[in-house]
């Protein structure tokens, strides 16, 4: 068996620190550059440039979470149908049962979502 050198492996540790350190290095110059006299002015609600009327703290209904969650779950699906589709002819049966297998999965859990009227709207 043949050792792979070192070097081939520099580039993606490089990557990796320069990915851990950037979020990092932005957030520690943001707190020590920002101001930090806060105020009632600053502290007010700010929504498009005109002063809120009303109630600024709206509550919503947890039902449009789930709403949400639900959408984001078939998305995901989309994007995990997306490479099989184009793979399909090299995949074989095998890729294709289980294509199947997973869509029966998400189909089982609309027909769940939909029974327990998660897809109600109001």
């Amino acid at each position: 068996m043949q050792l792979v050198p070192f070097k081939n492996y520099t580039f993606i540790g490089i990557f990796v620190v320069v990915a851990i350190a950037f979020p990092i290095v932005a957030l520690a110059l943001a707190y020590f550059i920002r101001p930090k006299k806060p105020n009632a002015i600053k502290s007010t609600i700010y929504e498009c440039g005109l002063e809120t009327i009303g109630e600024t703290w709206v509550q919503f209904r947890v039902q449009y979470y789930i709403y949400a969650i639900i959408f984001v779950i078939f998305d995901i699906e989309t994007i995990f149908l997306y490479p099989w589709a184009v793979a399909y002819n090299q995949l074989g049966i095998f890729a294709l049962v289980e294509m199947f297998i997973f869509l029966a999965i998400l189909v089982g859990g609309l027909a769940y979502a939909w029974r327990k009227g998660a897809l109600e709207w109001i």
